[in-house]
């Protein structure tokens, strides 16, 4: 893999998995745009891939640094000390845990099949388009919850919506987004749920990657394409997340959506066209 490549893709992954735009959609689409076939090799893929997510990883840990260690700190508290710990804040911790357990048994359960009949161009341009507009419809609510109004309800219904994001287009983070504006939660509060939400499923999706890297070894050549990828999406993954807080305190999820729309006519024209 060149290192260009490495570097659009870690851009690609670090911009993508934190706004609502589907990361691994974009992984697909980008090399079957160019015509690049540096992931063809599944030991290639997979090692690769490990790297971007560790980089996304890195990324959302920084930037949620202030609110992710009271979390741990409270998390652990609950169970081991209940009495000296602020409980609200624990069990709310432990609630993010929870929300990623729907996808994590669905993702185990149905891996291969994923793989094998998701992820077509076709499929993610009409996913994104889809996905897009219930984005909008839920956006229209008006809510003004926040995250201390987190509860288990909440934690079981976004983190079972999260299971529509192992399509690719669907987009973790804009599914999560659209479940909690329909039940209620602030535009700025919905991302952060997204941004937590993401912690423990990235960071065990991580740890499964590298574990199988360490059975499999890194493929040769691999290793600097991998640091660079590792490096790029995660200083990508933290500007995505900034940019849209930022965004968020003045606009809608409309720029998002119009840009689902428009990768998704773009790719079909293209099908159409028989241009790829």
């Amino acid at each position: 893999m060149s290192i260009l490549h490495a570097i659009v893709l870690g851009l690609v992954q670090g911009l993508t998995e934190f706004l609502p735009i589907s990361s691994s959609g974009h992984l697909i689409l980008a090399p079957w745009l160019f015509g690049w076939n540096d992931l063809n090799d599944l030991a290639t893929e997979r090692a690769f891939d490990a790297s971007l997510h560790l980089g996304t990883l890195i990324a959302v840990l920084f930037y949620l640094r202030a609110e992710l260690v009271p979390y741990v700190r409270e998390g652990i508290k609950v169970v081991v000390s209940p009495k000296r710990a602020n409980v609200a804040v624990g069990r709310r911790a432990w609630l993010f845990v929870l929300s990623a357990v729907p996808a994590g048994i669905v993702g185990a359960v149905a891996e291969d099949w994923i793989v094998e009949k998701l992820g077509t161009p076709a499929l993610i341009a009409i996913s994104l388009m889809v996905f897009g507009a219930v984005l909008v419809w839920a956006d229209r609510q008006q809510g003004a919850r926040d995250l201390d109004s987190f509860t288990t309800r909440d934690a079981l219904l976004i983190g079972t919506a999260q299971v529509l994001a192992l399509n690719p287009g669907t987009s973790r983070s804009g599914i999560t987004i659209t479940a909690a504006r329909k039940f209620g939660y602030s535009r700025d509060a919905a991302a952060r749920i997204s941004f937590l939400m993401s912690v423990p499923v990235i960071g065990g999706a991580v740890l499964l990657k590298l574990t199988k890297l360490a059975s499999d070894g890194i493929p040769d050549g691999l290793l600097i394409p991998m640091f660079v990828g590792i490096v790029t999406a995660g200083i990508s993954g933290w500007f995505a997340m900034w940019g849209m807080i930022r965004l968020l305190r003045t606009r809608s999820f409309t720029p998002f959506v119009m840009y689902r729309f428009a990768v998704g006519i773009g790719v079909l024209s293209i099908l159409a066209t028989s241009f790829r």
